[in-house]
């Protein structure tokens, strides 16, 4: 049995637009309400939500029955917390709060096994389909993607030096902790936010280096696909049902005489 291909891996080289939704439910059925939408990427969230990890393996068991892969954002750049990521089968990896080259570099390292990096080994994983996968050493550097995301303005002007870094696939910026970081908090969408973001990105693409971000506002998403960014979150699961619940319940008010 071989290793599948990690399509958005091969995406982001390839620098074909993919469309992504972030999953913060915690929930393998509340993911099989969105999987089969036909998202290009989905974001499963360990930071910011109460996902555990096997709340994260239910999920993923419902992503593999689809096209879309599945990201894993884990709680912080932790090389114990990858490992056992990888070892679940996670095919690509967002980290959070990337301040420096010397970071960039240690979430790469714990990507890789020895003598490329520190990434424990164990044979018997669903990552290797628990010893089915033949080729598994040999190809899951090159398919795991790992994404480094920038959230502060110290970060933003170490973007080229940290997005170059050996293994990294690309960089994503966080518009919600960089608005906190000058002083807008809960103001992602604020014009100065994007103001330090589109410089550094618009570098970053220029070098060849594949940008993205999260952005709650779908006419904003496909302005900066078409600006140059490869892959885009447009909604968030969470956000969805609030919407979609308090609508509902607004139009049934409005109709009562």
């Amino acid at each position: 049995m071989k290793l599948k291909k990690n399509c958005f891996t091969q995406a982001l080289m390839d620098k074909d637009k993919q469309i992504g939704l972030w999953i913060s439910l915690a929930s393998n059925v509340a993911a099989e309400v969105t999987a089969p939408s036909g998202y290009d990427w989905a974001l499963i969230d360990m930071e910011h939500s109460p996902n555990d990890y096997f709340s994260v393996l239910g999920q993923l068991q419902t992503f593999a029955n689809t096209d879309t892969t599945a990201i894993l954002r884990p709680e912080w750049n932790d090389p114990v917390i990858v490992k056992r990521l990888l070892d679940m089968g996670v095919e690509g990896l967002l980290f959070p709060m990337i301040q420096s080259v010397e970071e960039a570099q240690k979430a790469v390292a714990a990507t890789r096994y020895p003598p490329h990096g520190t990434r424990g080994f164990s044979g018997g994983t669903r990552a290797t389909k628990f010893g089915r996968v033949t080729d598994y050493l040999a190809r899951v550097e090159e398919e795991t993607t790992v994404i480094l995301q920038l959230e502060t303005a110290a970060a933003i002007a170490q973007a080229v030096e940290i997005g170059t870094t050996d293994g990294v696939s690309g960089i994503f910026f966080g518009p919600a902790d960089i608005a906190a970081d000058i002083g807008l908090l809960g103001q992602p969408l604020h014009e100065d936010v994007w103001a330090l973001i589109k410089p550094a990105a618009q570098t970053l693409i220029d070098k060849g280096v594949p940008v993205g971000t999260l952005v709650n506002d779908t006419a904003f998403a496909a302005q900066l696909l078409n600006d140059g960014f490869t892959f885009v979150a447009c909604a968030t699961d969470t956000m969805l049902l609030a919407k979609a619940c308090d609508a509902a319940l607004a139009s049934v008010r409005a109709g009562i005489g």
